[in-house]
């Protein structure tokens, strides 16, 4: 049985017309793990991180190519966001709607129309407490994988119905050129 957080998502997608296929699988912790399960999914499967900058007024989230590896050091390099930490369960769910190990870039549907709601100190100018920033291979997968809000399930999309999703969400998202060997 899905939990309430995959089927909140799913509905999301359904009423915004978005294609998908589900896997349902054990929680998944770690990559590692994850590719046991997804060894048979035709997808580039994501890996998450979700920050916050040293005042904690800023966050972002960070997808790649889950082969890849990046250290906190280079990643503050490439956001030009100044220092950065990761975030804490309590922001995770607060902006994301998730909890540690289900970090993915469907948990942006909790940072939709919440300007009335979030500290005005969070929000960036387009009315969003999350910038997004993507690895440059994914521009270019047919299709990207991530859990709903839950590391019990991976969803998956064609690079069409991804892009559509962003367009939805509404916030700022940037491309990044993340080095590493990716296993598409």
């Amino acid at each position: 049985m899905a939990s309430e957080k995959i089927e909140r998502t799913l509905a999301w997608l359904d009423a915004h017309g978005i294609e998908y296929q589900v896997h349902y699988h054990p929680p998944l912790f770690t990559i590692e793990e994850a590719l046991a399960y997804w060894k048979d999914i035709d997808s580039t499967h994501c890996k998450n991180l979700f920050m916050r900058n040293h005042k904690g007024n800023r966050h972002y989230l960070v997808s790649f190519e889950c082969h890849k590896s990046l250290d906190i050091h280079s990643l503050e390099h490439m956001l030009h966001q100044g220092k950065l930490s990761f975030a804490s369960p309590e922001r995770m769910d607060r902006c994301l709607g998730v909890c540690p190990g289900s970090v993915c870039a469907f948990g942006l549907i909790n940072d939709i129309g919440i300007e009335a709601t979030a500290d005005p100190k969070e929000l960036f100018d387009n009315g969003h407490r999350v910038k997004y920033f993507l690895d440059s291979d994914l521009r270019d997968a047919r299709k990207i994988s991530f859990h709903p809000c839950d590391n019990t399930a991976s969803v998956v999309v064609s690079n069409e119905m991804f892009m559509k999703f962003l367009s939805i969400w509404g916030g700022e998202y940037e491309w990044l050129d993340i080095p590493g060997q990716s296993d598409r």
